[in-house]
C-alpha cells in the first residue's frame, strides 16, 4: 500500500519540464508489459508461474533478447522481446515484430520532411528534435528506405485497377529538373475520382515534357490494368494529354482547368488593369448555367476591347467548348470539377516545381519521393460531394447545367 502511495505521490511531482520524458517512460513500461502479456497468453501461464509436471517439449520462456529502439511519433524508446523456446516455428510478436525499428506514423512523416527541404545530411538533427535523441534514424537510414520506395512504387504501379469504379480523373505533370539529366522531366500524376465518393492516386510514372506519346503511354499503361474510360477528365491546357486522351479512352469528356486559363489571360492585361480583369473572370466558371457563362463571357470581352485588350478577348474564345464541360455534369460536383487542384494543391504546398526539385540527381529518385509524399497526401484527400450522384454519372446518366436531362424531361412534359 506504501509503495503505492509512492508511485502516485512521485507522478504528481512531475514538473513541466519533465513531462515528456515521464510520458516517454510510461509508454516504455506500457510496451514492455503489453510483449509480456503476449507471452503469457501464448504459454498459458504467468511469468513467475512454475511448470506443471517435467515434459521437456512443453513451451517455455527463455529471458530476453537484446534492447531494442523503437521509435514513435512521440519519441523513442527502448525495450527487450522476451524469448520463447519449445516451438516449432520462430516466435513472431504481433506487437514489436522482428526488424521494426519505427512505428508507420513515423514512416509517413520522413517523407513530407524530406519534401518540406530537407536533405539527407539533415535529418538526423531534425528527427533528433521531433523523436529524440536516441532515434536509430540516419542519413544512411533515410538512404535505405529510399530504396525501399522505388521497390513499393514498382510494385505499386503494376496493381490491378478492375475493382475501381473510375467517375472522374484529374490529370497533371509535375516538372523535375534532376541534376544529371539533360532535359525536363516530367512526373506525369493521375487521381481518380470513384463512384463511392473516394479519390485515389492511379499513376505517377516519368515522361518526356508532357508529349502525347508520354500521356499516351500512362493512360495505355491505366486500361491494361483494368481501368475503365472515366467519364470526364479535368487537366491543363497541354495538348499532350488531349491528344493521349483521343487514342486511348476517346469516349470520355474533356474539361480544361479555369485556374490555369484564368493566369493565361491575366498574363495579356497589364498590371493596374489586373483587379477588375481578375473580378470579371473569376465570375464567368461560378455562373448558374452555361448560357450565363456565355454572357459573363461577353461582358468581359467587352471590357477587353474598350481597354484596347484583343488579345485577351481573343484567348477566352480559344477552346471555350472544353472549358465548359463541367456543366453536363452534377452541380454538387462543380466545385470539383472546374480545377485540377486535387492534383495541383498537395504540389504547391511543398513546392515541388522548384526548390524540392533541385535535390535529386536522378528522376527515379524524385518518383520514390514524390509517390512516398502522394500516398501520405491521399490519406486527407477530401471526398466528393454527393456519392449519389457518382454512382448515376458512372451508370451514364446525362446532366444539363447541372441537373439530369430525365428531370428536364419530366418538366417539358408537365
Amino acid at each position: 500500500m506504501g509503495n503505492k502511495n509512492t508511485k502516485s505521490k512521485d507522478a504528481s511531482r512531475v514538473c513541466w519540464s519533465e513531462l515528456e520524458g515521464w510520458v516517454r517512460g510510461q509508454v516504455q513500461g506500457l510496451i514492455q508489459n503489453l510483449l509480456e502479456e503476449e507471452v503469457t497468453e501464448l504459454i498459458g501461464r504467468q511469468r513467475h508461474e512454475r511448470r506443471t509436471g517435467i515434459d521437456e517439449s512443453s513451451i517455455y520462456r527463455n529471458g530476453y533478447g537484446k534492447p531494442r529502439r523503437l521509435t514513435l511519433s512521440n519519441g523513442t524508446v527502448t525495450v527487450r522481446r522476451p524469448r520463447v523456446r519449445n516451438l516449432e516455428e520462430r516466435f513472431e510478436s504481433r506487437i514489436l515484430p522482428l526488424f521494426v525499428r519505427r512505428t508507420s506514423t513515423v514512416a509517413d512523416l520522413l517523407p513530407e520532411l524530406y519534401l518540406h527541404g530537407l536533405s539527407l545530411g539533415d535529418f538526423d538533427l531534425a528527427l533528433r528534435g521531433l523523436l529524440g535523441e536516441k532515434a536509430p534514424l540516419s542519413a544512411s537510414t533515410v538512404a535505405r528506405l529510399k530504396e525501399k520506395w522505388q521497390a513499393e512504387h514498382v510494385q505499386w504501379s503494376r496493381r490491378s485497377l478492375e475493382d475501381l469504379e473510375v467517375v472522374y480523373l484529374w490529370v497533371d505533370g509535375v516538372y523535375v529538373k534532376a541534376g544529371l539529366e539533360k532535359d525536363k522531366a516530367a512526373l506525369l500524376v493521375a487521381v481518380a475520382g470513384l463512384s463511392d465518393g473516394r479519390k485515389t492516386l492511379v499513376a505517377l510514372e516519368a515522361g518526356y515534357r508532357e508529349s502525347e506519346s508520354s500521356w499516351s503511354a500512362v493512360l495505355r499503361g491505366l486500361r491494361e490494368r483494368g481501368m475503365g474510360a472515366p467519364r470526364l477528365v479535368i487537366g491543363d491546357g497541354h495538348l499532350g494529354i488531349w491528344s493521349g486522351l483521343r487514342n486511348v479512352f476517346p469516349e470520355a469528356e474533356e474539361q480544361r482547368c479555369w485556374n490555369h486559363r484564368l493566369i493565361n489571360i491575366l498574363a495579356k492585361v497589364p498590371k493596374r488593369l489586373q483587379a477588375p480583369a481578375r473580378t470579371m473572370l473569376r465570375t464567368i466558371p461560378y455562373a448558374e448555367t452555361v448560357q450565363e457563362a456565355v454572357r459573363l463571357k461577353g461582358v468581359f470581352q467587352k471590357w477587353c476591347r474598350e481597354h484596347g485588350l484583343h488579345p485577351a478577348a481573343e484567348l477566352i474564345d480559344h477552346d471555350w467548348d472544353r472549358m465548359v464541360t463541367f456543366y453536363h455534369f452534377p452541380k454538387d460536383h462543380w466545385r470539383h470539377l472546374r480545377t485540377s487542384n486535387v492534383i495541383e494543391s498537395p504540389f504547391a504546398a511543398l513546392r515541388l516545381r522548384t526548390a524540392a526539385a533541385k535535390r535529386f540527381k536522378k528522376v527515379e529518385n524524385a518518383t520514390a519521393i514524390i509517390f512516398k509524399m502522394l500516398l501520405v497526401a491521399e490519406k486527407r484527400f477530401r471526398r466528393l460531394n454527393a456519392p449519389e450522384l457518382l454512382k448515376e454519372v458512372f451508370l451514364g446518366v446525362r446532366f444539363h447545367d447541372g441537373v439530369p436531362v430525365k428531370n428536364q424531361e419530366r418538366k417539358v412534359a408537365a
